[in-house]
């Protein structure tokens, strides 16, 4: 069996495409798997670390306005087109699969003009513009939210499998996350925090973290706090000037980066962060209660969508981040952390939109649409 895999950009691309690659893989040991990418995206590092065989072609997110630099772009994915046709036609694939993102729109296109079985996932509640667009000339599009299934029109084939994620739940027994707990170096008898704001962090998040610190607000539940590995030593410096030692705040561990999140993620009681499709998808399978704030500016608002299926089962709380600061976030984790039966309601809410068996679901459908093509 031969896989291409176009997937670019951001983690939240490409992840889901490992993931399907992994399991391809797990089901045919032989199966020859090349990825589609660009020379700018996280994929040039993921990919390879992967073991997997990355090529490149030009392809960009076009905007509507008229540009000069909009026109530059334009001219250089209609090359990227040709790219990957030349690419598909060297490989001889069995199937094309998309996994979100600007380099689909040349690739699920070219393996389309080449009459080769193509298959898109979608993983955010708000489809994307690549997924829109190519929904007539796609054989079978994957998403991840029930919700998403109405949004997409003209599509051949849409079903629901959710997105595959690393991050599982796990029944640790007390004894073991009374170790973990102590290991961090927090307490197991108070409540626990987890905020991050993705593998950079969010400045705003982090604002309004470094206000609980300032403000000592948060002497009735603790903290694991992931900055970011950029804004980790900025946030240090102004811990010192306010004479505090960034390994000594009271109820908080703070990290740069967390290396070892489905541990982490496991034993808290609260998580705070962005809403990422996939952050929404290893919440809800946690049965976690959560803090969302949707990212901002962001294609159709789809951060604000993915919270919002959360939301809507009363799982999450959400804050815009123009409205977040210190004291809102406080009083948030507050009303959740610190009232047992609300946190497990919230919880037990998160685990009714949680996804079963994911990466069968999609081999499945792999396998399905490539022996559906062939009886055309």
């Amino acid at each position: 069996m031969k896989v291409v895999i176009a997937a670019a950009g951001t983690a939240g691309h490409i992840n889901p495409g490992l993931a399907i690659a992994k399991k391809i893989q797990e089901e045919q040991k032989d199966a020859k798997i090349v990825f589609i990418g660009t020379t700018r995206g996280l994929e040039n590092d993921l990919v390879p670390r992967a073991g997997y065989e990355l090529k490149t072609i030009d392809a960009y997110g076009l905007s509507k306005q008229l540009s000069i630099e909009n026109i530059k772009k334009m001219i250089k994915t209609i090359k990227g087109f040709g790219e990957a046709k030349n690419i598909l036609k060297e490989l001889k694939p069995d199937i094309v699969i998309g996994t979100g993102g600007y380099i689909c729109g040349a690739t699920i296109s070219a393996a389309h003009h080449l009459k080769i079985p193509t298959l898109l996932h979608e993983s955010n509640a708000f489809p994307g513009k690549a997924v829109k667009l190519l929904a007539r000339k796609t054989d079978t599009i994957l998403v991840s939210f029930e919700v998403a299934m109405e949004r997409i029109k003209h599509a051949k084939n849409v079903v629901y499998t959710g997105t595959p994620v690393k991050i599982k739940k796990q029944d640790y027994s007390k004894q073991q996350k009374t170790e973990m707990i102590r290991k961090i170096g927090l307490s197991e008898t108070m409540p626990i925090i987890l905020v991050f704001g993705g593998s950079q962090g969010a400045r705003r998040i982090n604002h309004a973290i470094m206000e609980i610190i300032k403000n000592g607000s948060n002497e009735q539940y603790q903290v694991i706090w992931a900055t970011g590995p950029k804004q980790y030593d900025i946030i240090k410096e102004q811990l010192e000037n306010e004479q505090k030692n960034i390994n000594h705040i009271k109820n908080m561990k703070i990290l740069p980066y967390i290396y070892n999140m489905e541990e982490i993620m496991n034993i808290v009681d609260v998580i705070v962060a962005r809403s990422g499709a996939m952050t929404i998808t290893e919440i809800s399978n946690l049965g976690k209660p959560s803090i969302l704030i949707p990212l901002p500016n962001v294609s159709h608002d789809h951060q604000l969508y993915n919270a919002k299926v959360l939301e809507k089962v009363k799982a999450a709380n959400i804050i815009l981040d123009n409205e977040l600061n210190g004291e809102k976030l406080d009083k948030n984790i507050k009303e959740i952390a610190l009232d047992k039966e609300t946190c497990q309601e919230m919880g037990k809410n998160a685990l009714k939109i949680s996804t079963n068996h994911v990466e069968n679901k999609i081999y499945e459908q792999i396998i399905k649409t490539i022996r559906q093509k062939m009886s055309e």
